[in-house]
């Protein structure tokens, strides 16, 4: 599992960053109409290939299955339409947010390629109703992962990332660290070396 996990809204933001050492990304499109998700993950998925990227498309398994992409994440809502046997069939991995231990069960009963927990610390992202889940909560969930791995998000910057690793995380996703940064770019290959 690569310890860096770019979560991007956009493919041409995708674009930018991915030559910045991101080996991992997920697009996250959110109320896009479905020519425009479709052209967004056709060019993503294009993109990552030639670049040597791993995408993960966000919430849109089906377009996912439809565009011959290989990974996806779903959210605990997500779960509940998804068609898991669909998904193993094709060969398409899937990772699962949690958020608390009854959501790990069940995501873990999936059989996921990892497991997202989060938010670690504050974000400004998008109002959640759970609060910042801290260090603690991440060793706890690694050790009921096992070998599933663990994916830390929520307010994670370079700095945070020694404390995150050192708690158990196996990889740490990103979002507004990189996009709101003054220069995008540098702050992306910031990541790549710190997680390194």
């Amino acid at each position: 599992m690569e310890r860096f996990y770019l979560i991007t809204g956009h493919v041409g933001r995708l674009e930018l960053l991915v030559p910045q050492g991101a080996r991992l990304v997920q697009l996250r499109l959110k109320d896009e109409p479905e020519a425009e998700l479709r052209r967004q993950i056709a060019r993503a998925r294009d993109f990552c290939a030639v670049h040597g990227a791993q995408l993960v498309v966000n919430d849109h398994w089906q377009l996912a299955l439809e565009l011959n992409c290989n990974f996806v994440h779903l959210g605990q809502e997500d779960m509940e339409t998804a068609d898991f046997a669909a998904l193993r069939q094709a060969g398409v991995r899937y990772g699962l947010s949690t958020h608390d231990e009854t959501e790990l069960e069940r995501a873990l009963s999936h059989d996921p390629a990892y497991v997202a927990l989060g938010p670690v610390y504050p974000t400004l992202l998008k109002k959640m109703k759970w609060a910042p889940q801290g260090l603690d909560r991440v060793t706890r969930w690694k050790a009921m992962a096992g070998k599933t791995p663990l994916v830390a998000i929520g307010g994670l910057t370079p700095e945070r990332l020694p404390g995150v690793f050192a708690a158990g995380a196996d990889s740490a996703a990103v979002v507004t660290d990189i996009q709101q940064a003054a220069d995008p770019e540098a702050r992306c290959r910031q990541w790549a070396e710190a997680c390194g």
